[in-house]
């Protein structure tokens, strides 16, 4: 196993540049310090410490080692501060995981009851629903939102239910709203630039339907998958989109946005994941029962 010891020795020794200028930092004698350093180098089995001038510099197997050393130690430096928070305050946590496909505006809007809770620590992860419900399985999340409920697996032992089957607005700046002509809308929606979710929203799917079903040819100008994201290009002149009414009640921090249409059949579903250990978090208990209240 890696004596971390002797990787620290040899952290020290590369920051100040020499083997003297750290005895001098550790109160240590040069030659304890360079003895440990020929161990860890004899334990990797490779030379990380060349001479050079009057101190020594990193060999390419060195750089290597030093790149995870610095790391790991500016890691340590901050477990004193967490130790000391964790030991005189209670710290909520509560990790999340957001799949690709939902939108960041709902997702905020369900976890909005939890966010003034005293001592929160929220953890979000964001990436594809396969890779957040195996972190759910293995108890590094508590909680995931995704488009759609997992596909059945006996084996990961999850539970899921809808949390939101919201209806879908579109939305944009003044200057397009008005030139689309809301009392033509939708078809006023082949007159202006479109930005939509990418395909990993279950959402696109549904609205592409709905442009076929409708007889649309919008002109798709950009694409994203992060709604908050999309809404910021929206609100700077991009274009208009659509959003769930859940995710449209955070649309008064982007001024200027106006309502264009309501985009009748379409919706957007948020189910909630969890592991049986999950079930009894009280803030995944908090946002689950905030949300049934909210969207019975």
């Amino acid at each position: 196993m890696l004596n971390y010891r002797h990787l620290h020795y040899f952290w020290v020794v590369t920051k100040e540049g020499g083997f003297a200028r750290a005895a001098e930092r550790l109160d240590m004698a040069v030659q304890t310090i360079s003895a440990q350093v020929r161990e860890l180098e004899k334990a990797l089995g490779h030379q990380l410490l060349k001479p050079s001038g009057r101190g020594v510099a990193l060999t390419e197997a060195g750089q290597a080692a030093f790149a995870r050393a610095e790391e790991i130690f500016q890691i340590g430096q901050l477990i004193p501060d967490e130790v000391r928070e964790a030991a005189t305050a209670k710290v909520a946590r509560l990790a999340i995981g957001l799949s690709d496909g939902i939108s960041k505006l709902a997702a905020h809007a369900l976890l909005e009851p939890v966010l003034r809770t005293p001592n929160l620590r929220l953890v979000c992860h964001e990436g594809e629903v396969e890779q957040l419900l195996g972190e759910l399985a293995l108890h590094h999340l508590d909680l995931v939102l995704a488009g759609q409920p997992p596909p059945r697996n006996p084996n990961l032992r999850l539970s899921s239910e809808r949390l939101v089957d919201a209806p879908v607005a579109w939305f944009g700046p003044a200057q397009w709203v008005g030139k689309a002509e809301r009392d033509r809308f939708p078809h006023s929606l082949n007159d202006v630039p479109v930005l939509l979710p990418t395909g990993h929203s279950v959402l696109r799917t549904s609205l592409e339907q709905w442009f076929q079903a409708q007889g649309l040819r919008p002109r798709i100008v950009g694409e994203f998958e992060d709604s908050a994201l999309l809404a910021v290009f929206a609100a700077r002149g991009l274009g208009v989109f659509p959003v769930s009414r859940l995710g449209s009640g955070d649309m008064g921090l982007l001024r200027g946005l106006r309502l264009l249409g309501h985009c009748d059949g379409v919706k957007e579903e948020i189910h909630a994941i969890r592991s049986r250990r999950g079930q009894h978090h009280p803030l995944v208990q908090q946002v689950l029962a905030s949300a049934t209240r909210a969207h019975p």
